[in-house]
C-alpha cells in the first residue's frame, strides 16, 4: 500500500481496540482526505490517489508485507508463495478456492468465484499496450510468447486478442497459473504478481464506464463516488475470513498484540474527501471533520518545527490520527 490512503487502510483495519469485535462495524466511520482520483480500473490507473483507493477494492495473488522487515512478498489470493523451478524461469501459483467477486449485474445473480483464468485475463490486461498505462514492456519481454501478442495489438489500430494463447502465461487448471520466462528477473515478476484481479464479463459489460464500475474481491466495495468531492467505501459483506497478520518487527508488537485474532476489516465505512491543499486538510482535522491526515512538504516541516499556520491549529505529527464521535472506542 501507500503513503496516504494505503496507510489509512491499515488504520481502518487497526482502529478497533479492546474486546473481541466482529468484522466491519457499520458504526465505525473513518474520514480521511485525498487528492482527486481519475479511475477505479485496477489496470488503467496512472495516479497514486486512484491506486490508493482501488487497493482497498481489488486484490491480487500477492501483496507486499509492510509489517515485515525487510518488506517481502506475501500470499493474498494465492495459497502460498510461488513455486519457482527451472532455475527461476518457471513460476507456478495456486489460487485459493472459494474467493468471490462482489455482486454485479454481469454475473446474472450468481456468485462469481475467482479462478486461474481470471488472473490470466487480468495479467494480460496489465500488459495491454492500448490501455491507458501503455502496458508493461519489461514484463512483456520476459514472458515466453508475450511479445508477439503485444506487438500484434499495436498494429493498425488492432486490439489485444485476449483469447490468443501466450505460452508463458496460462492456466493449467481451474486454480493453477504458470509463468514461463525467457530470463530470470525476480523484482519485475514479483511486482507483476501483485496485479489486481478483475472479471472479464464485468470489464466487457462496462465498456468505457469500467473506471467507475469497480468489481473486486477486496475488503471494501464502492458505495458512492462524486467526482471532485468524495469517495465512499463500505465493507464488503462477502469478504472471506481474514485475520490481522503477525509480525516479527518489534515496532509493530503493540498493534499486533491488540489486533491478534480479529477479523478484517474492522471499519464499516471509509469516507475519502477530496481536499488538495494541506492547510485545508489541517483545518478540517482541527475541526474534527477528518480522523487522519497525511501532510506533505512545507506544512509538515512547519508543524515539526512547531510553527503552525495559526496559533489555533494543533501541532500533530506529519501523519496524525485520533478517535472521534464517529469512531467509537470500546
Amino acid at each position: 500500500m501507500s503513503a496516504t490512503i494505503r496507510f489509512v487502510v491499515a488504520i481502518a483495519f487497526a482502529l478497533a481496540a479492546g474486546g473481541v469485535w466482529a468484522a466491519a462495524d457499520p458504526n465505525k466511520i473513518l474520514r480521511i482526505a485525498s487528492a482527486d482520483i481519475e479511475t477505479l480500473d485496477p489496470h488503467q490507473y496512472n495516479d497514486s490517489p486512484s491506486f490508493d483507493v482501488l487497493t482497498a477494492i481489488f486484490e491480487g495473488l500477492y501483496e507486499w508485507d509492510y509489517l515485515a522487515s525487510p518488506t517481502k512478498l506475501t500470499p493474498v489470493e494465492a495459497t502460498a508463495l510461488p513455486e519457482i523451478t527451472d532455475g527461476g524461469k518457471t513460476w507456478t501459483m495456486r489460487v485459493k478456492p472459494g474467493i468471490f467477486f462482489t455482486d454485479d449485474p454481469a454475473f446474472r445473480g450468481r456468485p462469481r468465484e475467482v479462478t486461474a483464468d481470471d488472473f490470466v485475463y487480468s495479467l494480460k490486461r496489465w500488459l495491454d499496450p492500448n490501455l491507458r498505462r501503455g502496458g508493461d514492456p519489461i514484463v512483456a519481454d520476459l514472458i515466453v510468447g508475450a511479445r508477439d501478442v503485444i506487438d500484434a495489438a499495436r498494429q493498425g489500430g488492432a486490439k489485444l486478442d485476449y483469447d490468443r494463447p501466450i505460452a508463458g502465461l496460462r492456466a493449467l487448471d481451474k486454480y493453477t497459473i504458470q509463468l514461463k520466462l525467457r530470463e530470470v528477473n525476480y523484482p519485475n515478476i514479483q511486482n507483476f504478481l501483485t496485479t489486481r484481479v478483475a472479471a472479464r464479463e464485468v470489464v466487457e459489460a462496462a465498456g468505457g464506464d469500467i473506471r467507475e464500475r469497480p468489481v473486486g474481491t477486496g475488503p471494501y466495495r464502492l458505495r458512492a463516488w462524486k467526482r471532485g468531492s468524495r469517495v465512499v467505501l463500505e465493507a464488503n459483506p462477502g469478504y472471506r475470513s481474514v485475520t490481522f497478520p503477525e509480525s516479527a518487527n518489534p515496532a509493530f508488537a503493540p498493534m499486533v498484540k491488540e489486533m491478534r485474532g480479529k477479523s478484517l476489516p474492522q471499519i464499516g465505512v471509509v469516507e475519502i474527501n477530496v481536499i488538495e491543499e494541506d492547510v485545508t486538510r489541517l483545518l478540517e482535522f482541527d475541526r474534527s471533520r477528518l480522523d487522519v491526515i497525511a501532510l506533505r512538504g512545507e506544512i509538515a516541516s512547519r508543524l515539526l518545527d512547531g510553527n503552525a499556520a495559526s496559533s489555533a491549529l494543533p501541532c500533530p505529527s506529519p501523519t496524525s490520527s485520533r478517535s472521534t464521535s464517529t469512531l467509537p472506542t470500546p
